[in-house]
């Protein structure tokens, strides 16, 4: 399914959301809320270069929102009991990601730390007499490439994915948190019964698994709920095929308890001279260049970009051209396109674009790698 055919289903089910919600039938809206995020959910993870991206972030939080309050209005009470052992939060995303790893650009060292601890043993347990790594840890500057290399690794092992974060696991009813980690967990078990295995990647766990100086008994105990989970699925004698892969942008904030149990602990850093070409290659590959383009400069005048910052810039430049032509009021004639993107355009765009992380945030980084370095 293409990118205009999901974003067709999310503004279908977005729409049979508001038409149930205005008509006081709760229980069809939060479906299909439910729906839109998951499909939204999806457009985020497959196409994350897309310009209006955090629209569809937005919206997805601000159904989130009202999935939680509608929620509200059909369960009054405080919940508590009832067997949720198999019911996954429905704004959990469970899909088969469609990334590979040729769609990522460099991180060649985190790809063979990937391999040797997922792919390796999946293919031959055998060879694994003492088991294998269960929890991964990706740390480093945002937009640099985590979410879709846990992504990537689901698709080369072919893996059910679910993707969370804090808001899609904390709830504000008593209990219910809880009950959302280990009905996720039981869930992943449930795939894996089947001979699939099956990926829990939590996003920015740090919201989750931080250092707190103080605590509500809520967060106490889905901390203490996912600590069982993840000791559960490392459990010495068991071939469990449930992996944990953490994303975070302050390792440092982690617990200690926490990361103790992600075995494989994975620094995803900026790219370097290499990988920002690489990228700059794929990103400009459908845009017309003129012939004074040097991507080569470009690349080692962008030394600390991210990913996410180079992709920005590209974006950027193409933009000049695209505000230039829709000013000169051609842009009715089905015959006229903008003119071919300059260096003039990029060297512009980078006079107002800047990396996002900076050299002591990145010396940081290295510095608590070095400390809790397990790769």
């Amino acid at each position: 399914m293409d990118m205009r055919e999901l974003e067709e289903l999310a503004v279908k089910s977005a729409s049979e959301a508001v038409d149930y919600d205005r008509s006081g039938q709760y229980d069809r809206a939060i479906e299909k809320y439910s729906r839109a995020i998951e499909i939204l959910s999806r457009i985020c993870m497959y196409y994350p270069e897309l310009p209006y991206i955090h629209v569809y972030k937005e919206r997805i939080k601000a159904y989130q929102r009202r999935v939680e309050e509608l929620r509200s209005k059909l369960q009054p009470q405080i919940l508590g009991g009832g067997d949720y052992s198999r019911q996954t939060s429905t704004a959990i995303l469970a899909s088969k990601p469609s990334i590979r790893w040729d769609d990522i650009v460099d991180l060649e060292e985190a790809k063979k730390a990937i391999i040797e601890a997922i792919v390796y043993p999946l293919k031959r347990p055998d060879l694994f007499p003492l088991g294998w790594p269960r929890g991964i840890l990706f740390f480093g500057p945002p937009g640099c490439g985590k979410t879709m290399l846990a992504a990537a690794v689901a698709s080369e092992i072919e893996a059910t994915f679910f993707n969370v974060d804090a808001a899609t696991i904390m709830s504000k009813w008593l209990g219910e948190s809880e009950k959302n980690v280990a009905a996720l967990f039981s869930e992943a078990k449930g795939y894996t019964e089947k001979g699939k295995p099956a990926i829990i990647f939590i996003d920015e766990i740090d919201s989750i698994a931080g250092i707190r100086n103080q605590e509500v008994g809520g967060e106490v105990r889905v901390r203490n709920q996912l600590l069982k989970e993840m000791d559960g699925i490392f459990e010495k004698g068991r071939h469990s095929y449930v992996y944990v892969i953490g994303a975070t942008n302050k390792p440092w904030d982690l617990d200690e308890p926490f990361i103790r149990r992600f075995q494989k602990r994975i620094y995803i850093p900026p790219p370097d001279y290499n990988g920002r070409l690489a990228l700059l290659k794929k990103t400009t590959r459908n845009l017309t260049l003129e012939d004074d383009v040097d991507l080569e400069k470009i690349a080692k005048v962008t030394e600390g970009y991210t990913f996410h910052d180079l992709t920005e810039l590209v974006r950027e430049a193409y933009a000049i051209v695209v505000r230039e032509f829709f000013e000169t009021g051609r842009v009715d004639d089905p015959k006229s396109y903008p003119r071919p993107v300059s260096m003039k355009d990029f060297m512009d765009a980078l006079s107002r674009r800047k990396p996002s992380v900076n050299n002591t945030t990145i010396t940081r980084y290295q510095r608590w790698f070095e400390e809790y370095r397990a790769i």
